[in-house]
């Protein structure tokens, strides 16, 4: 769950680096690195270097971790299955 708002709060604090409909990132520390991507319809897809993806829109998301863990966020939610 904390990669989930990790990823979240890297793309809102970064969301005027999204002049494109794609972007990507590392992080030295870790040797994680990311990328990311818009559709048509709003949805930012991102992708880490571990296998964890996140789809997000309007500050609402749901996280997959490598292993299969499902995350959401919306208004009247937010936890992990």
């Amino acid at each position: 769950m904390n990669k989930f708002f990790i990823i979240m709060a890297c793309m809102a604090l970064s969301a005027s680096a999204f002049s494109a409909n794609q972007a990507s990132g590392s992080n030295p520390n870790t040797g994680q690195s990311w990328s990311s991507e818009q559709n048509s319809s709003g949805v930012t897809t991102t992708q880490s270097s571990r296998g964890g993806e996140a789809k997000t829109k309007n500050g609402k998301g749901v996280y997959t971790s490598p292993s299969g863990k499902k995350c959401a966020k919306t208004d009247n939610y937010h936890g992990c299955q």
